[in-house]
């Protein structure tokens, strides 16, 4: 991928600083590579020091910058914004991205356990993190009057997009992102980008034993099983992360988007239009 727009091609965001957290995979590595592509200068916060010295690498220090840190800490993320002034010279477009999934883990399969534990972890990074992130950015993006779009997901507005931990995460973001609409206008636009699933290296929480696992192996599973009756009408449509930063760049362009705030675009193949196919069975144990 080339790290500038194509010649003769203005890119959107030609200029733009802009801080994406779990930026070192994923759908955070494919953002901050097409954000690239589109003329930014990206700061990248991941938690992994080895996805971070590759990304630098592939980018170089001059377009991308890389900071170690942790999503829920507020000191990390306060580093970061001043990593992205100090080498860019503002920040235009925070990216609150980092998250982690329950693996559809049901209320009748937590078990007898106490599932505290892990509906901290999970609103820990899903909610807290996005939170924290604004927090740290907000007097930034009001004097750049900037941006923010957050990751949401289908599951900000329909069951079955995971189990009720991460459903209500989710939910919780997407209130998130309508308050800080509210109360950061007029200065800052504050958006979100709901996508479905996608083939990436989204992990679970460790306090579930989820830590270690990926969905992109479902993925893979899936395939191997020669797939399975289409949960959603585009079921054609391609499931890589790059195919899901198109609308990321859309909201975040001043000139394209500069009168729209409060609101989500799903990418998510068309559930919003008839739901998840499967039936939930009850409390089938």
């Amino acid at each position: 991928m080339s790290d500038t727009p194509a010649a003769g091609r203005r890119g959107w965001l030609d200029g733009d600083s802009i801080l994406v957290t779990g930026g070192g995979s994923g759908l955070g590595r494919a953002l901050t590579d097409r954000f690239v592509e589109e003329g930014a200068r990206v700061t990248v916060v991941d938690h992994d020091p080895d996805k971070l010295a590759v990304l630098e690498k592939d980018h170089g220090t001059d377009t991308v910058r890389a900071v170690h840190g942790d999503v829920t800490s507020l000191e990390d993320l306060r580093a970061a914004v001043a990593t992205a002034e100090e080498a860019f010279g503002g920040l235009d477009t925070l990216v609150p991205n980092a998250g982690i999934w329950d693996y559809h883990r049901t209320l009748t399969r937590l078990g007898e356990d106490d599932p505290t534990a892990a509906f901290d972890e999970l609103f820990h990074v899903n909610v807290l993190g996005y939170l924290l992130a604004a927090q740290a950015a907000w007097k930034s993006l009001v004097a750049s009057r900037g941006s923010i779009v957050f990751t949401l997901s289908n599951a900000s507005f329909w069951p079955n997009g995971g189990g009720p931990l991460y459903t209500a995460s989710k939910h919780a973001g997407l209130g998130l992102m309508r308050e800080l609409a509210y109360e950061l206008a007029p200065k800052v636009r504050v958006n979100a980008v709901a996508p479905g699933g996608m083939r990436t290296d989204l992990r679970g929480p460790a306090s579930l034993d989820l830590g270690g696992r990926s969905i992109s192996r479902s993925f893979d599973k899936a395939a191997a099983r020669g797939g399975s009756a289409p949960m959603v009408p585009l079921y054609e449509s391609t499931t890589e992360p790059e195919d899901f930063t198109g609308p990321y760049v859309l909201l975040a362009s001043r000139r394209d988007s500069g009168n729209v705030t409060g609101t989500v675009v799903p990418v998510d193949g068309g559930i919003a239009v008839r739901g998840f196919a499967t039936p939930a069975g009850g409390a089938d144990l």
